[in-house]
């Protein structure tokens, strides 16, 4: 079943016609209404193709956010070989929103970290929306550690709102937890390359993403704050999250821009929620070929590479 976003109203109009029609038809085998249901698939094609031919800021979000876009889980289970994953922070629990472990992506060994959203009502409960707790930031700690012993390239799949802001969540450290696991992105020697496929929310998405190397899906997102956080501090009203998505500049192409994402993934037509399987293909080429060009690289290369592309962000974003 579809999930029609606000702005594909219009879409599921004429979708749902066509669906009607060949409803009847199976009901009434006399009836012949292909040619009219295909040309309502031809005006509907047509049509998707003018709604996500320039989006605004805030449809991208809205795309980004989709329940159907394929989710880190998906992504693991179609483009590696062997996974194995790795659980606890070895400290205090592990965390159901942060996946990771050891697999091959072809022939080359790595280590894949990644926040899992779920699919379902049960699901999205245990992986608390992708929102990660302090363990969650450990065990990514923990496998980059294990990582770097081992000469394997790190892979990162960031879609997250945001680090989760519960009060247990502070008690047990979260900002400490986010900036170590920052620190240890700058730290490893090992090529590590991130991949924003959905939302990048914040400081919880930035302990995944100071990479070598940043690729965003061509409708995800990836910013400070949410939208609607900013517009609630900003204009004391949450409704101005359009403008506030506007003026955030979080969009691939913003960032691309301002040197923040180094390369664009493009999406099938309608956003990788309408062809998954097309869209986790171009993450899987987009990754070989940047860990391909990052092994290159020796230890030291790699990690004077990754402090370089941070501490050049800010010349950069004034140039903008």
């Amino acid at each position: 079943m579809t999930n029609y976003l606000e702005f594909e109203k219009p879409l599921a109009e004429i979708e749902g016609k066509a669906e009607e029609l060949r409803a009847m038809a199976r009901q009434n085998e006399e009836m012949d209404i292909e040619k009219e249901a295909a040309a309502l698939d031809k005006k509907a094609a047509v049509l998707l193709k003018d709604l996500y031919k320039d989006l605004t800021p805030w449809r991208k979000c809205l795309v980004a956010r989709h329940p159907n876009r394929p989710h880190c889980k998906d992504y693991i289970e179609a483009l590696f070989d062997e996974y194995t994953p790795l659980a606890g922070d070895r400290n205090f629990a592990d965390d159901h929103a942060v996946m990771g472990g050891l697999a091959r992506l072809g022939d080359r060994a790595i280590m894949v970290i990644g926040h899992e959203k779920g699919n379902n009502t049960k699901s999205r409960i245990e992986r608390n929306f992708g929102m990660a707790r302090p363990e969650g930031y450990r065990k990514a700690i923990r496998l980059m550690d294990l990582a770097h012993r081992f000469g394997l390239p790190v892979v990162t799949l960031v879609d997250t709102p945001g680090a989760y802001p519960g009060k247990g969540a502070e008690e047990r450290g979260q900002s400490e937890a986010i900036a170590r696991s920052t620190q240890k992105c700058l730290e490893i020697g090992v090529p590590l390359v991130s991949v924003i496929i959905g939302e990048g929310g914040s400081g919880g998405a930035v302990a995944f993403a100071t990479a070598n190397r940043v690729a965003m899906l061509e409708h995800s997102i990836y910013s400070v704050i949410s939208p609607e956080g900013c517009a609630s501090i900003l204009w004391k009203d949450a409704e101005k999250m359009r403008e506030a998505a506007e003026a955030l500049r979080l969009t691939a192409q913003d960032l691309k821009n301002l040197g923040v994402c180094d390369r664009i993934i493009p999406e099938p037509v309608g956003g990788a929620q309408r062809d998954a399987k097309t869209a986790i293909a171009s993450v899987g080429e987009a990754l070989g070929e940047m860990i391909d060009d990052l092994s290159k690289m020796d230890s030291a290369a790699l990690i004077k590479d990754r402090r370089a592309k941070y501490l050049d962000l800010g010349s950069k974003g004034l140039a903008a």
